[in-house]
């Protein structure tokens, strides 16, 4: 659905957007290619990384507003309103790395036992979103690769949402599930 070229030029409005807020010069004339693409409304993470750590995340899992408007208040915010970071500072610009994963339409993840559930995910795959009551969380497939087995993914996922870490085991949660179209700067 969207091009590897397409992606490249979301990073870059990503990396523009976080650079205005920075007050540091920005080059808009690498955005050239044909813009229709950005009506399309997608949910989407924006994800900064420095020297390959976690920097700040934040998303959208619903499509709520078209990738025009959507990837720059998402890379602001990831950058700088991520309450586990303090804000991205000018120094630090550079050495980051972005991430945009858009995400398909979440699914409902039918399941009766906690072994149907870590058997059913796939992962490296499968993003995850569980929700109880008023508590949700996501994690996106690219955790997979810190927690590459399923009873831990669904552990942590549970205490993301505030949840005891075995919640998953109850058969209580309501479970969605989604894949994500990943465009990165990491060579």
């Amino acid at each position: 659905m969207i091009s590897d070229k397409q992606g490249q030029m979301l990073l870059k409005m990503a990396r523009i957007s976080i650079a205005e807020k920075l007050g540091l010069p920005v080059d808009k004339t690498q955005i050239n290619i044909d813009q229709s693409f950005l009506e399309i409304k997608l949910g989407l993470f924006v994800t900064l990384h420095k020297n390959g750590a976690l920097r700040g995340c934040i998303g959208v899992i619903e499509p709520v507003e078209s990738l025009k408007t959507g990837v720059g208040e998402t890379a602001r915010l990831a950058a700088f309103k991520d309450s586990r970071f303090a804000p991205l500072t000018r120094d630090e610009f550079d050495q980051v790395d972005l991430e945009i994963s858009l995400l398909s339409r979440p699914e409902k993840f039918e399941y009766s036992t906690a072994k149907e559930l870590v058997q059913g995910l796939v992962p490296f795959k499968d993003g995850v979103i569980i929700k109880k009551g008023s508590r949700q969380a996501t994690f996106l497939p690219q955790v997979w690769e810190q927690l590459p087995d399923a009873v831990s993914f669904l552990s942590q996922l549970c205490i993301k949402a505030g949840l005891d870490a075995d919640e998953w085991t109850k058969g209580s949660l309501t479970v969605h599930i989604y894949r994500v179209h990943l465009f990165s700067e990491k060579k």
